[in-house]
């Protein structure tokens, strides 16, 4: 099983399997014995899935809940990106509610503040060392140069690092008055 420390599991295989014996399953008889024990098999697949997504849910939370004094989560519109047909099946296997809630519950019971920023924040748009705001980028482009302090920057790690600021009480607006610009 994986470890906190490693990425999310991967369901690929338990999918191939699952679509493998739904296709199976659509060509049997209905109410033959075969039929049910098909159908079985695929609950008992799904099964697998849900519980492997859930542990390591758990896994991660505790251990996030555990290393951080303050967690910082941004709201995102999670029903939008589930439109986007490339990427639907990928976000909606990881479970981002369910570790949304599990992050909140326990850093409630471990007596952890629990943080959640604005989805309109723009995260993703300004430079975390400088405050300058370059605007959207297309999702294909994960790394750039700061035209302003010209700064590399990795997209989600750049991201992460506003939200950090974000969330511990500075925002965009007076970062950049501070700073004159």
């Amino acid at each position: 099983m994986n470890s906190p420390n490693s990425i999310s599991p991967s369901y690929k295989k338990l999918d191939r399997k699952i679509r493998q014996l739904q296709k199976k399953l659509a060509r049997q008889q209905k109410d033959s014995k075969r039929r049910n024990k098909t159908r079985t098999q695929i609950a008992k697949l799904h099964n697998q899935i849900s519980d492997t997504r859930k542990d390591f849910l758990h896994k991660l939370s505790t251990k996030i809940v555990n290393e951080n004094q303050v967690i910082v989560l941004e709201d995102l519109n999670v029903s939008g990106m589930l439109k986007n047909r490339k990427l639907s099946k990928a976000i909606s296997q990881q479970g981002w509610y369910e570790f949304r809630a599990l992050c909140e519950a326990k850093s409630e019971k471990f007596g952890k503040e629990f943080r959640v920023i604005s989805r309109w924040e723009p995260t993703s748009q300004v430079c975390a060392d400088c405050g300058f705001k370059w605007g959207k980028l297309d999702l294909s482009i994960r790394e750039l140069i700061c035209l302003n302090c010209g700064t590399h920057q990795d997209r989600d790690l750049n991201a992460a690092r506003i939200i950090q600021k974000v969330g511990i009480g500075h925002s965009h607006d007076s970062l950049l008055a501070a700073e004159g610009r």
